[in-house]
């Protein structure tokens, strides 16, 4: 018996340091797991960012396209020249008083012969600014195509597997989940190429789809509990 045990007894400890080499192993893997889904969560929503000011920053450009190309642009282009006379008097009146100097008749109407003749110059050359102008307006919405794109790479690692696993979840409850790291909009934008594709069913329609974002998440901040998302992945 005791030859038994004493033969048994190195069993015994390779299979305890085996355990230990397990364990050791899952605890790294964890370990990694989770520093590789706070590096995906962090660039996600670096993108998410980046996917708003490009927003914006297309929206304002087609805002000034509207207000100096658009339908009523020459009343426009007029108006502001009558507003920019008005600014230069102003701005020579006070310059005038304040630094102690005058100028004569034939000195203002050259400045405003000069202010003339580049309104003239803009005017002529119009269409190479609107040109200008249209080619921002491309990059911009190249911009902010390419940052949804690289959210949706990013959210097919990290938010759609857990969403696909947990499913029927609500858009609410999707937003706790991640720790209110995004927008309620950013992420009904998300999910909703997800139901193009065929792999989510949303349970309510919402108007949110067109609506400007911000108005947009405005409404999903009232309805988020009752919209519900149901996964077709088995």
């Amino acid at each position: 018996m005791t030859k038994s045990y004493k033969a048994s007894k190195p069993e015994s400890k390779n299979m305890s340091g085996t355990d230990l080499d397990n364990s050791a192993s899952t605890a790294v893997e964890h370990a990694y797991d989770s520093t590789h889904a706070c590096k995906v969560c962090e660039q996600l929503k670096s993108r998410e960012q980046q996917w708003w000011q490009a927003r914006q920053r297309l929206i304002d450009l087609k805002e000034r396209q509207m207000f100096w190309f658009g339908d009523n642009s020459l009343m426009m282009w007029l108006l502001w020249q009558l507003v920019s006379y008005v600014v230069v008097a102003i701005v020579l009146m006070l310059a005038s008083k304040t630094l102690s100097f005058s100028l004569s008749i034939q000195q203002y109407v050259l400045i405003f012969a000069l202010q003339t003749l580049v309104f003239i110059a803009a005017f002529v050359f119009k269409g190479n600014l609107a040109n200008l102008l249209q080619n921002k307006i491309h990059r911009a919405q190249l911009k902010r195509e390419q940052s949804f794109n690289e959210m949706m790479v990013l959210a097919s690692d990290s938010l759609f597997p857990n969403v696909h696993a947990e499913a029927p979840l609500s858009l609410q409850r999707i937003y706790e989940n991640n720790h209110h790291q995004l927008r309620l909009v950013s992420l009904h934008a998300l999910l909703n190429h997800e139901i193009d594709a065929g792999r989510l069913i949303l349970q309510q329609q919402t108007h949110a789809d067109v609506l400007p974002l911000d108005l947009a998440e405005d409404e999903l901040n009232d309805v988020a509990d009752d919209i519900i998302y149901r996964s077709t992945v088995s």
